[in-house]
Parts: structure tokens; C-alpha cells; sequence
């Protein structure tokens, strides 16, 4: 997989880099994949080389929907990285994806941590942003051969009570 320009950042994912190779693989596909724990069942999100639960080093890629729920979120309003400054402020979500919701116990899910961008992958206005509020992945195709999922706002009315900073 080769190495691509993103907002000054060089993006590279080894073709010896077991842990996210096939998650950026099956992005280029307008696929969001985790890695599924062969033996206990439970998806997993940093893909690590074991579980999380059972300690089981045995694993599989598994398609997933890509929808969730707004867990919760930052505004970055000062970005350390020089790219994103023209952007800023822009919100980051941290999602709880519908697979593994409140699994293996209540206070845990499957989660991931990215951007969340308009249908044109601008940030999504603060105003908008609330946790409880639905989501679905989105392919940013930032290169011919490189797609950063993200996610948006969806049309599902929220999961219970919605919750946003103080303004």
C-alpha cells in the first residue's frame, strides 16, 4: 500500500502491517471491516493481535454496517497539526457501532475514533454534534489507492436522550 499526502501528513500503512492492513484494504472497497475474535465472537477496535476478553490470538476480518451512535465527541477548536488549523474547529466523535452495543458488559462496545464530516467531508457544524445522535460510515477517498473512513450524520432519530457542550 503506498504512502499518500493528507493535509501535510504522510499516510503509510506497510504491506507487513498486519494490524491495519486489511482495514485499509477493505476501505478502499467502501468497506468497514474489524478484526472478530474466532474464539469468543467479539469484535475487537484498535485491531490488536489479541483480545481484548479471551487473551485468543485467533481472529478474522467482519464486515460491519458502519452505523452507530455518537458516544461522545470533542470540538477541536486549536489543532496541533498544521493541517487541520484551516478546518478548526471541527468535531471528532468517538461512535459505538450497532454490532456490539453495551457487549461484552453495559459499559462497553465496540468504538471507533474519527472524523465527522458533511456529505462534502467538511466538518460537520458544532451546532449538529450531539451525543445519542445516529451516524454511518463514509469513504473518503483521499487518493486512488488510499480511503479514510469517516462518518455522518444519518437520518435515524437519536438513541435516547440527546447531549451536546454547553454553548
Amino acid at each position: 500500500m503506498p504512502s499518500v499526502q493528507y493535509r501535510g501528513m504522510q499516510l503509510v500503512v506497510p504491506e507487513n502491517e498486519s494490524e491495519f492492513l486489511g482495514y485499509f484494504e477493505a476501505a478502499k472497497q467502501h468497506r468497514l471491516v474489524l478484526k472478530k475474535c474466532t474464539a469468543c465472537g467479539l469484535l475487537r477496535y484498535p485491531p490488536g493481535a489479541g483480545c481484548p476478553w479471551c487473551q485468543s490470538l485467533a481472529w478474522s476480518w467482519q464486515e460491519v454496517s458502519g452505523k452507530g451512535t455518537i458516544y461522545s465527541y470533542e470540538i477541536i477548536v486549536h489543532s496541533i497539526q498544521p493541517g487541520f488549523r484551516d478546518i478548526a474547529p471541527f468535531p471528532v466523535v468517538i461512535v459505538e457501532l450497532d454490532e456490539q452495543r453495551g457487549v461484552p458488559t453495559p459499559q462497553e462496545g465496540i468504538r471507533l475514533i474519527a472524523n465527522l464530516v458533511d456529505d462534502q467531508f467538511n466538518p460537520e457544524a458544532e451546532v449538529n454534534v450531539a451525543i445519542g445522535k445516529r451516524v454511518q460510515v463514509v469513504f473518503h477517498d483521499i487518493a486512488e489507492d488510499f480511503t479514510l473512513p469517516q462518518f455522518k450524520l444519518s437520518n435515524e432519530p437519536p438513541q435516547g436522550p440527546i447531549w451536546q457542550f454547553p454553548s
